[in-house]
């Protein structure tokens, strides 16, 4: 078993492990650790725990103290110092004409380097407002391009639910979201409907996912032919979260329908594929944000 802590550098942002040595850290606290690329400041969300060694993917790295009253005003004065460097960023950007969107600054917190966080439609040609940073702040400088989604995590806001955006409250990380996910859950394919502030599909569809898979396992599909109390019919619709199916039967001429729980049926033949009946040019928008999603590097909380 191994002694962690887990620590948050963003809010929101990933967690990461660290030893904590003989340290004892109080939840909310903060903390200074060593990372790859040096000092960070940190806030502690998991205090200590022990956990088995083989659920650790890497060695960990060491909290170096808990930070002091000079350690959180060091990380203020950055905070202040990030919203300078916004404001001379966006001079450069006018002066070079550079068809970029600056999202946000971080100082790290050894005052090793500075990252520029932007949005931009392709490559951009960015090494002579490289040059006017390194000179103006004598630090590294980075120019990190993210993605949408990253880019509404930085800014804010609030979903079709009224409530904050999940992505700037508690999600840690972009998990991939699927057109099959919101046919499989039986939501409408019309892009405005599942599509996030950021125009990505969004990611509460991922949720209940998992849920939905292992009914749908159990479930006839829609065309199914199967055998109740009243002999046999073919499935035309489902009500995945209640199993309930709604069997269409015919005598002669004559069409009724009715509805069991699935332990009242069996089936008798199954469909391989539900045929599809959605709009195409819906599919064709959505297969648009899907294919950019998977093609769009948006982790940037690497440490």
């Amino acid at each position: 078993m191994k002694n962690i802590v887990g620590v948050r550098f963003k809010k929101p942002g990933k967690i990461y492990f660290f030893d904590p040595g003989n340290l004892k850290i109080k939840k909310d606290s903060y903390v200074i650790v060593e990372t790859a690329t040096g000092e960070a400041y940190g806030e502690a969300v998991i205090v200590n725990r022990l956990i088995p060694e083989n659920k650790l993917t890497s060695p960990l790295k060491p909290v170096i103290r808990i930070a002091t009253y000079k350690d959180i005003k060091h990380n203020e004065d950055n905070k202040r110092k990030e919203k300078e460097a916004m404001k001379i960023c966006l001079e450069k950007i006018q002066k070079h004409k550079l068809d970029m969107k600056l999202i946000d600054v971080e100082y790290k917190f050894d005052n090793s380097k500075i990252i520029f966080y932007f949005t931009a439609d392709g490559r951009i040609d960015f090494r002579e407002l490289v040059k006017d940073l390194a000179a103006i702040f004598k630090v590294r400088i980075e120019l990190r391009q993210i993605g949408v989604r990253d880019e509404i995590r930085r800014m804010g806001g609030n979903g079709v639910c009224g409530r904050e955006l999940c992505c700037c409250s508690f999600l840690g990380n972009f998990e991939t979201v699927s057109i099959k996910m919101a046919k499989e859950q039986n939501i409408s394919l019309n892009p405005s409907k599942i599509s996030g502030n950021c125009g990505r599909l969004m990611c509460c569809l991922k949720y209940e996912q998992d849920a939905y898979e292992e009914k749908l396992s159990r479930l006839p599909k829609i065309g199914a032919i199967v055998k109740t109390e009243d002999g046999q019919g073919e499935v035309c619709s489902i009500e995945t979260l209640k199993e309930r199916i709604k069997v269409k039967f015919k005598d002669g001429d004559e069409v009724f329908y009715k509805r069991y729980n699935l332990p009242e049926i069996k089936i008798i033949k199954n469909v391989e594929k539900q045929q599809e009946q959605e709009d195409d040019e819906e599919l064709k928008e959505l297969e648009k944000l899907e294919a950019l999603d998977q093609i769009e590097n948006t982790n940037t909380d690497e440490i």
